[in-house]
């Protein structure tokens, strides 16, 4: 798999040397990883003269307005000639929203990601699962290419695996993924700054729903369970964004007896976005495989084109196998 991975870097490096036009795309939804692989890699390619475009597929959470040059990502525009095509922390095509259109006009993609449940769709993939986020695979490829990462790079790739390893505490994180972050703490990257905007930035809009939600949790199997809902109704009393659910479902994790957290998001009323996540043993990807999702072995997600309440009742006839 190593030699397989630094062969994907070598052909996607040779790739990146050969194009002028580069577009790099968020998944729908973007997070933390997403959005500062995204920058990361877009500012690096700059310092060797591309012509980058930073295209979103959703509105960027508010939180992370903090990162350097993040209005740089644009909404997608067709007008736009690429000669190349990175999809950064995309599992599979579907996830790159309005952006999927870019993999239907350009032949060279490259696609870099560390999930388990990536479909391989681009002609290079710099995928490793290993990796405790995509921003680690970002880092790597910056510094292969000999590219000098600046602190405001470094920042957001700090961002990128915090975000992911919630804060270097989910067991994805490994020594590798330390030893980065202390190259990037050396750069002087602001970290109590990236720290505060990412776990100690709730609005009130966003504690109100924390509230309602709560009041929606049900445990099941003995406590090892934790199910929460939101649903449109909540977010407008609340005056609060979809986006605001952010760290609710690791709240749900954190009770002592949960192995299992579920958080349902009601998009319409029949279009449930699920998040699960589990603390020790449980693999939640291969749950939410059933419902043709994915993800990682402690934290994935599905779609459910069903009423919140039947969801719901789908997701724990799939949990009631695994206890």
């Amino acid at each position: 798999m190593i030699n397989n991975i630094e062969s994907e870097f070598d052909l996607g490096i040779d790739l990146i040397k050969n194009n002028k036009n580069i577009g790099i795309a968020s998944h729908v939804n973007p997070d933390g990883d997403n959005l500062g692989s995204i920058l990361a890699l877009g500012n690096a390619l700059e310092k060797i003269n591309k012509k980058v475009f930073m295209f979103k597929s959703d509105d960027i959470p508010t939180n992370f307005s903090f990162l350097p040059n993040i209005d740089k990502i644009m909404d997608y525009d067709d007008t736009i000639e690429l000669d190349l095509f990175i999809a950064l922390d995309v599992s599979d095509e579907n996830r790159l929203g309005k952006n999927k259109v870019f993999l239907e006009k350009i032949e060279n993609i490259i696609n870099i990601d560390h999930h388990i449940s990536n479909t391989n769709f681009g002609s290079i993939n710099i995928v490793d699962s290993n990796a405790a986020a995509t921003g680690e695979l970002v880092y790597k490829l910056i510094s292969k290419m000999g590219i000098i990462i600046d602190k405001d790079i470094a920042s957001c790739i700090y961002t990128s695996i915090s975000s992911d390893t919630g804060s270097f505490m989910y067991d994805n994180t490994t020594s590798e993924t330390h030893e980065i972050a202390a190259e990037l703490i050396k750069l002087g990257i602001d970290k109590s700054n990236i720290n505060i905007n990412l776990y100690q930035n709730r609005s009130i809009q966003k504690t109100k729903l924390f509230i309602k939600v709560l009041e929606t949790l049900k445990f099941y199997h003995d406590n090892k369970v934790g199910i929460i809902q939101v649903t449109q109704d909540m977010l407008n009393n609340s005056n609060a964004k979809m986006e605001d659910t952010e760290g609710i479902i690791s709240f749900i994790r954190e009770i002592d007896s949960v192995e299992i957290a579920v958080l349902l998001k009601e998009i319409k009323e029949e279009d449930i976005k699920v998040s699960m996540r589990s603390k020790k043993y449980v693999d939640v990807a291969e749950i939410c495989a059933n419902f043709d999702g994915g993800g990682h072995i402690r934290a994935a997600g599905c779609t459910i084109n069903q009423p919140i309440n039947m969801a719901e009742k789908l997701i724990l006839e799939q949990i009631k196998k695994v206890f």
